[in-house]
């Protein structure tokens, strides 16, 4: 029996678009479940009482730094996909080509191969999603930041 879907050589479309459908679930998924952990890890230091300026320093890096690894982790499911489909000569340039795409910074200097090619914009779609996913998390940790802030709760660090 003849399959429809080999590492080398995907034999229809429809493969390729499983492929991509399968990669965006695993993106998103691992996007939510990686924010939610934020949330319940981080913002209970934001509603700490008159939050000290060092401390929201921290929070904010401490943030930044969790949901980078979340998109490095991202990067690195769909790097693996290519490296194991074949699409790429070794791991390490399937790494580079899915942070280059995924962060939609796009060189060219690596492509996929014609029938895997739609697996790119489909991967820099996902990463401008989750991008922007990101930002909303931390645009809502500021504003809770702020909000504290105009309670009284938040001190400069010459207090």
């Amino acid at each position: 029996t003849q399959r429809a879907f080999t590492r080398d050589r995907p034999e229809t479309m429809t493969a390729v678009i499983f492929a991509a459908l399968a990669l965006v679930a695993a993106t998103v998924a691992m996007h939510t479940l990686g924010l939610a952990a934020l949330l319940r890890y981080f913002l209970p230091g934001v509603a700490q009482p008159r939050m000290q300026f060092w401390h929201t320093v921290r929070l904010l890096i401490g943030v930044a730094w969790a949901v980078s690894l979340i998109h490095v982790a991202a990067i690195a499911v769909w790097a693996g996909f290519y490296h194991w489909a074949g699409c790429l000569p070794d791991f390490e340039s399937a790494l580079y080509f899915s942070g280059v795409t995924y962060a939609t910074v796009g060189y060219g200097d690596l492509v996929l191969p014609v029938p895997w090619r739609m697996l790119g914009p489909v991967e820099g779609v996902t990463g401008g999603l989750m991008g922007g996913l990101s930002t909303a998390l931390f645009f809502a940790f500021v504003s809770r930041v702020y909000a504290a802030r105009h309670r009284g709760e938040f001190y400069d660090a010459g207090d």
